[in-house]
């Protein structure tokens, strides 16, 4: 029997009231996706979500906690996803209150909720059916939770046998250790091993005994129903379905087809390019009759180097050169190999200010594995540095590579100077002086740097901090 449809302004909303005087379960119906939105959100966020460190496949709810409490700084919430497949999953209940935002799939879904206590329960299982309502949610529609600790619930789909996944959450805890009286659960969430799994109770065998007895009749249980733009169940309704419906599974075919990767960009200290060589470099001693010279640093703010040595931190500036290369400057490298081959001209895959560190030379090393011209390390541990460089048929060239441990910052510095020997020398460094300064040298100063902060201060890089 089909019911007249109100028409409401601002966000259409489902509130039931607790069969047993709890707190209500509440579902706010926030907006209407695009067509196919729904399926293709869920394919792509649960193969994010499969790739992510903390994934659990448990109970027909694959999850992943995504930020987590810090009991220490007064930090009790936590944030999980999960996802519901085209079988949805089986009743079951948390102890704390819960807060949920949803997409759900292109065929739509239906929430399950039964607000029975315990000891309605333990009186006669029947209580479960008597407190129980249903609500609607139209395909691909964003939407949100929020109900009280102990509210039994299921996401199912709308129709039975349905291809499309029911939906996809990101959920709030507000309380992790809200409701949790019973101590070995309670240790382990202080513990920091949380996953919605161990946090989630299924129906007691009792009433799930009385259930296989008394299957449920859906047609008799209250049902609400949500909808934009269009009535539930009318012929606009049921056409917009069956648009979503093809499009989500394309969407979600579609979507497979794009790797789980993300990137972050995150705050970086600025490469600045400076004037001169810094005061006391080995780039001053050479070349004094250079075409072209650009020297640039990144300074390091906070503690790398409160109890590092200069010499160190240099050995892993150098081994980043060799293995962390920009994937432009390899690629110009290569272009740049191909066409100067013919001319007998010096080769190498490393961008030219550091190419003399895959030099077979042995006469003099830096940490006793990095080929160099000179080096310098000053007696207090706070300074060192590194000179390299080639002679070629057209050019020489030198580069040092230095780092300076100040009171409350390190900068790491690498400038190159260059003679031409002849004519084809000056056209060649006329032709690459633009990208040599505004993107070689200064990529391959920002990737070694990136790649030394993994691993003097990971948390920093992470954060984006150390600026």
């Amino acid at each position: 029997m089909s019911h007249p449809a109100d028409a409401v302004p601002g966000f259409p909303t489902a509130r039931i009231p607790s069969y047993c005087g709890d707190l209500p379960v509440e579902v706010i119906l926030l907006s209407q996706l695009g067509h196919g939105a729904g399926d293709h959100l869920h394919a792509e966020a649960s193969m994010r979500q499969r790739a992510h460190p903390g994934f659990v496949d448990e109970l027909d709810e694959p999850s992943a906690r995504v930020a987590s409490p810090d009991f220490e700084q007064g930090e009790r919430s936590a944030l999980y996803t999960f996802a519901v497949g085209n079988g949805g999953h089986p009743f079951h209940r948390h102890a704390g209150h819960r807060v949920f935002t949803a997409v759900t799939g292109s065929a739509g879904a239906r929430l399950r909720f039964s607000t029975a206590s315990d000891a309605q329960l333990a009186q006669d299982p029947a209580h479960f059916i008597a407190a129980l309502h249903h609500v609607d949610l139209p395909a691909d529609c964003l939407s949100t939770v929020r109900f009280g600790g102990g509210t039994w619930h299921q996401f199912a789909p709308l129709q039975e046998g349905s291809r499309h996944p029911v939906l996809f959450a990101l959920s709030c805890h507000t309380d992790e250790l809200g409701g949790l009286d019973k101590e070995p659960l309670r240790d382990e969430v202080l513990a920091g091993n949380a996953t919605l799994a161990i946090l989630t109770e299924t129906l007691p065998d009792t009433v799930q005994a009385w259930l296989s007895r008394h299957p449920l009749d859906a047609a008799s249980i209250p049902t609400t129903r949500l909808s934009l733009h269009a009535p539930p169940g009318s012929w606009q309704q049921r056409l917009c379905a069956a648009l979503r419906s093809h499009a989500g599974r394309v969407r979600a075919v579609l979507s497979t087809w794009c790797g789980s990767l993300g990137f972050v960009v995150r705050h970086r200290p600025p490469v600045e390019a400076l004037c001169t060589p810094p005061a006391g470099s080995l780039l001053r001693e050479h070349l004094p009759r250079h075409h072209h010279e650009d020297t640039f640093r990144l300074r390091l703010r906070g503690d790398i180097g409160r109890n590092a040595q200069a010499s160190v931190l240099l050995a892993d500036v150098l081994e980043g050169f060799l293995t962390q290369r920009p994937t432009g400057v390899t690629q110009l490298m290569r272009l740049r190999n191909a066409l100067v081959r013919p001319l007998r001209l010096r080769t190498s895959p490393l961008g030219c200010p550091v190419s003399s560190l895959l030099s077979p030379s042995r006469e003099q090393l830096f940490a006793g594995r990095y080929p160099v011209l000179g080096q310098q390390v000053a007696t207090d541990g706070k300074r060192a540095q590194v000179l390299l460089g080639a002679d070629d048929r057209h050019l020489v060239f030198r580069s040092c590579v230095g780092v300076q441990i100040n009171e409350d910052s390190v900068d790491i510095t690498l400038g190159t100077r260059v003679q031409c020997r002849n004519a084809f020398g000056r056209f060649y460094m006329a032709a690459i002086d633009g990208v040599h300064h505004r993107y070689i040298s200064p990529s391959m100063l920002r990737m070694t740097v990136d790649n030394l902060m993994r691993q003097h201060a990971p948390s920093a890089l992470a954060q984006g901090v150390f600026a």
